[in-house]
């Protein structure tokens, strides 16, 4: 058993493992790989049940903005415990509901001024799709009701957002139950050719799409994207020119152009919605994760006014019929609207600008290791591939990284550093030296 596992949390460890199913998670691994019981956070630190804290290098799966127990979210919540804590949305609303939904409009500068709830990110993937469709049908075109994704692209794991989902580890499994997408190459930068530049890759990438639709617009509702970043399929960045050339061709074949920020909103990438670097809007602007700072669950889908009116009639059938039990949740609301707060109070996208030119220099030894290719970032996000790693490589690296107290989970082949906000020079130094010594770990017989 590893050195981080003691007592304590041997004895939560196996109760977790006779009644909790973990995600994503193949459960037999667990008989010789422990599960780490964790009891508190604070900032960017969590702390297990033996007193041994860890740098959540990762943000827990890359929902905790501020770290954990952000003091003014924390206080948020605590206020509207006192006055409401949920109300079906159907028929009635409530302040932090419509607060919220005019302070991410504005966040567009009223671009997308209609704002649906819904849980989690997966569900605002399978509202974007069947309003997509469902808007082409009030339009007098019903035809219109298949959908583009790009290769590598991660929407989710419910089945519409599988069929938009080009991992084959989530999707192989469910294949005969997706109705699957039109998969269009990668913009990812590490595709270029010899001699291209990251936006001439961009302009190839998007140009298959272009011949795509020529040929099939009319069968054609969405595509939806990850902008700038494809998180979970490996990290892959791609240069904004890509998103500008969407906009275009999808104006140009009546296509509407669903963002996925679920992942790469909130700042992550330097603005606090990717697709603002490329100077446009998206038709539908998918959010979740960051949007509560990671204490409650939360996603929403902005629509434009176009979209919006298509489904606003006197005939019920033309309404989006689609409910969740908590959508529009007070408290998660009021999380929200705190971490919005505190983007304006503490001029968080200059702040992290700023400290993200000097966590490059902190990191300037591990990007010059031999052993790693594509060291890159984008905004608050660090990435890098080690295409020689060995068999097993992601757990020895992830296992090696908390042994050094530091949570990192690499993707495959890919090590990628997504830390709190938060974290300042010396626990990002931490994160570089953990990440260094994992890597002589795993490459360690």
């Amino acid at each position: 058993m590893s050195t981080w596992s003691g007592t304590r949390n041997a004895a939560l460890t196996a109760r977790s493992l006779r009644a909790v199913w973990h995600p994503a998670t193949q459960m037999k691994a667990h008989e010789t790989v422990p599960l780490i019981p964790m009891v508190s956070g604070d900032g960017p630190w969590l702390t297990d049940a033996d007193g041994r804290r860890y740098l959540d290098a990762i943000s827990s799966w890359w929902v905790n903005l501020f770290g954990h127990r952000a003091p003014r979210i924390v206080a948020a919540i605590r206020d509207q415990l006192d006055q409401l804590e949920h109300v079906i949305l159907a028929g009635f609303t409530h302040e932090p509901v419509v607060a919220l939904s005019e302070r991410l409009s504005a966040a567009t500068d009223g671009a997308l001024g209609h704002a649906f709830y819904a849980s989690d990110g997966a569900s605002a993937t399978e509202i974007a799709l069947k309003m997509s469709a469902h808007y082409w049908r009030n339009a007098g075109r019903p035809g219109k009701h298949g959908f583009l994704c790009v290769e590598g692209g991660y929407h989710g794991e419910t089945m519409g957002a599988l069929g938009v989902t080009d991992v084959p580890l989530f999707r192989r499994a469910y294949e005969p139950l997706v109705r699957a997408a039109v998969t269009m190459p990668t913009p990812d930068w590490r595709r270029a050719t010899p001699g291209e530049s990251n936006a001439e890759c961009a302009i190839r990438a998007a140009s298959a799409v272009e011949r795509h639709l020529a040929a099939h617009a009319d069968e054609i509702a969405a595509i939806i994207v990850e902008p700038l970043i494809q998180c979970a399929g490996g990290m892959a960045m791609h240069d904004p020119e890509y998103l500008r050339r969407l906009r275009a061709i999808c104006d140009r074949f009546d296509v509407h152009l669903v963002a996925d920020e679920i992942a790469v909103g909130f700042g992550r990438t330097g603005t606090l919605f990717a697709h603002e670097q490329a100077g446009i809007r998206p038709d539908f602007l998918c959010l979740s994760k960051g949007l509560t700072g990671g204490f409650l669950p939360l996603s929403v889908v902005l629509a434009t006014d176009r979209i919006y009116d298509a489904f606003y009639d006197d005939d019920a059938t033309r309404g989006f019929l689609h409910s969740h039990s908590y959508t529009g949740n007070p408290l998660a609301c009021r999380a929200a609207l705190a971490v919005l707060d505190i983007f304006a109070d503490d001029n968080v996208i200059a702040v992290n600008r700023r400290k993200a030119a000097r966590f490059d220099a902190i990191a300037a030894p591990l990007a010059s290791d031999p052993r790693i290719a594509w060291f890159r970032r984008t905004g608050m996000i660090w990435a890098f591939d080690v295409p020689s790693a060995p068999r097993g490589f992601a757990r020895r690296f992830s296992t090696a990284a908390l042994e050094a107290g530091a949570l990192l989970v690499p993707l495959g082949r890919t090590v990628y550093l997504m830390p709190p906000y938060g974290v300042d020079d010396a626990e990002f130094a931490m994160i570089v030296a953990a990440a260094q010594t994992a890597l002589d770990a795993a490459f360690t017989d």
